[in-house]
């Protein structure tokens, strides 16, 4: 498929401004433009090409491989893309020609001085005619906006790019890619349709985030709650409703601190202030006090006042907030391309795609609220409720113990070293007095030795396994990691090293999940140790603008994330939930890359 090259180039490539500076706090359009020659045209980007045939086409692909502290660049904007025949395949290949302008929006962080902020962009497509295609091309371009006093005016650069994006059917589209483990799709959002299943997505996502070990330790609590009041069908719905509207709440109000806030552009990004996730563990403790009893001793006033009944309409509402809050470390599967797409688009959409998130969320409640007769089968009197309860309340105890040890990690946390991870055996330690509280209890409580040999059995497991998990999240295991900064990727790059870029945080469970069955798996170990790849960890506890800077730079804003690139620079992957055998085989790939830009 390659032909020859010639003097004269298929395509030209340049950079647009749409405008000659910014303010802080404001957007700017970056458009990085392709003009095709008559008679040739290239493939379509990633989201929008799909195999001809035996023939796997060369995406053209757009990267931000750099830019300075106070810029967040958006994912770039394709337009859409057009079927294409060609002689050397049966089937039409989806391309681009003439000229193809591909955005980025261009976020300036409020409070940034005035001057020059660069940004370095990778620009690689592949150029063909009906016959042949040419080798693909891979360029690397450098711009710079100015950013000046809020003052001084700033003047809309009218070229022909922006002036044909203004006209109708000319509005470049912004797929929304979703990648779980092997099943990839993409949806555009130029639809009715489209808008209308991102939103079903989100809403699925949100429903998911009740499964995660972060909203667990609280749903039993809230059954129990709305066992009580089964009996009085209005009581319980009004209860159940309550805790919906909490978690509604509570999402809108996230999406409204994205659209409002310059710089909060992400759920878990409240996690990045160390004072939030150590008031929320606290506030857990509290809680957790209140159902182990203690609040019969004397305590102030104002204890009483943020530990609401929850067989109040208060409290239902304030513990909706709270699971609320607690799945903002954890991305439940599909949630996390949904709302990164939400959080880049105007007002009204972030809060309708950030409510069906809390919908989703809401959803068990609401039903089962609705539906008292199921809830009333469960047992919320006696010992057994208490039991539940108690072993419950320490479960959140664990939880309040993680969420102030990972605000205390990122407080002390440095960029370029990992952060302390001791909390982690006092996190054990209160699930591993659940176990044992639940096998003393049971004991107690039934003489029926199959009951009692169950239940000590499980409270063994609980021990044997909080201990483990402990042990396994502050051992570094057998990679030899390397910490992220700028200067360190930068040489390995420059040695043609392949690099495998691993995004996590200390308050995030599904990076610590990943990681420890993904890429702590041995054989992962031995194919970087065979590939001679370097495993680099990107890791945004704490304060950390550079390797924050690198995540919006590959055009993500949510993590877990996992970037491996090529002996060249190239990007050979990049996820958000993977196996063993995806990353196995990106390493293999980025093994063959061959050396140079």
């Amino acid at each position: 498929m390659a032909g020859p090259d010639s003097d004269e180039r298929p395509v030209t490539v340049t950079l647009n401004w749409s405008a000659d500076a910014a303010h802080a706090g404001s957007r700017v359009l970056l458009a990085v433009v392709l003009d095709i020659r008559p008679g040739f045209h290239i493939n379509a980007d990633r989201d929008q090409l799909g195999p001809a045939g035996d023939i796997r086409p060369f995406p053209t692909q757009v990267v931000v491989s750099a830019a300075d502290d106070g810029l967040r660049i958006e994912a770039p904007r394709f337009p859409k893309a057009h079927a294409a025949d060609v002689d050397f395949t049966r089937e039409t290949i989806m391309s681009f020609s003439g000229r193809v302008p591909i955005l980025l929006p261009v976020h300036v962080d409020g409070g940034v001085p005035p001057g020059q902020y660069r940004i370095q962009i990778k620009v690689a497509f592949q150029a063909c005619d009906a016959q042949t295609c040419r080798f693909p091309q891979r360029l690397r371009l450098d711009t710079s906006i100015r950013v000046v006093a809020a003052e001084k005016p700033v003047h809309p650069l009218h070229t022909d790019v922006f002036k044909a994006l203004k006209q109708p059917g000319h509005t470049p589209d912004q797929p929304v890619r979703f990648d779980l483990f092997k099943w990839h799709f993409a949806v555009s959002t130029a639809s009715g349709y489209g808008w209308l299943f991102i939103l079903l997505v989100a809403a699925l996502g949100g429903l998911l985030l009740n499964f995660t070990p972060c909203v667990l330790p609280l749903i039993p609590i809230k059954i129990i709650s709305l066992s009580q009041a089964a009996a009085n069908r209005r009581r319980c719905f009004a209860l159940g409703l309550c805790m919906s509207l909490g978690i509604v709440f509570f999402w809108i109000v996230l999406g409204a601190l994205i659209v409002t806030i310059t710089g909060f552009t992400a759920i878990s990004q409240l996690f990045n202030y160390p004072m939030f996730g150590i008031l929320v563990g606290l506030l857990i403790a509290v809680m957790a006090a209140g159902m182990c009893g203690w609040f019969s001793l004397p305590l102030p006033a104002f204890v009483y006042r943020i530990n609401p009944s929850q067989e109040s309409l208060r409290g239902s509402f304030a513990l909706g907030i709270l699971a609320a809050v607690l799945s903002t470390p954890c991305t439940a599967p599909f949630m996390g391309a949904a709302a990164a797409w939400g959080a880049s688009q105007q007002g009204a959409t972030t809060l309708i795609v950030f409510a069906a998130i809390g919908g989703g969320m809401a959803l068990p409640y609401a039903v089962l609220s609705a539906m008292p007769g199921l809830a009333g089968k469960i047992p919320h009197s006696g010992p057994v409720s208490q039991v539940v309860k108690q072993v419950m309340a320490l479960f959140m105890l664990a939880a309040a113990a993680y969420f102030v040890g990972t605000g205390t990690s990122a407080l002390l946390a440095a960029p370029g070293r990992a952060p302390g991870r001791g909390y982690w055996w006092v996190v054990a330690g209160f699930c591993a007095a659940a176990g044992i509280w639940l096998a003393i209890r049971s004991w107690q409580l039934t003489s029926r030795n199959i009951l009692r040999l169950g239940f000590g059995v499980l409270g063994l497991l609980l021990v044997l396994v909080s201990l483990y998990t402990a042990r396994r999240f502050i051992a570094t295991g057998t990679i030899n990691w390397i910490y992220y900064t700028p200067r360190r990727l930068e040489k390995l790059l420059t040695r043609h090293q392949p690099v495998l870029l691993d995004f996590t945080a200390e308050w995030c469970l599904n990076c610590k999940a990943l990681e420890q069955s993904v890429l702590h798996d041995a054989r992962v170990a031995a194919a970087l140790a065979r590939y001679g790849v370097a495993a680099m960890k990107v890791d945004i506890t704490g304060e950390n603008p550079a390797g924050r800077a690198k995540l919006n730079a590959v055009g993500k804003l949510t993590i877990p994330l996992l970037v491996i690139y090529d002996r060249s620079g190239k990007e050979v992957f990049k996820a958000d939930f993977y196996s063993v055998d995806q990353v196995l085989h990106a390493l293999r790939l980025a093994a063959q890359g061959a050396p140079g830009p």
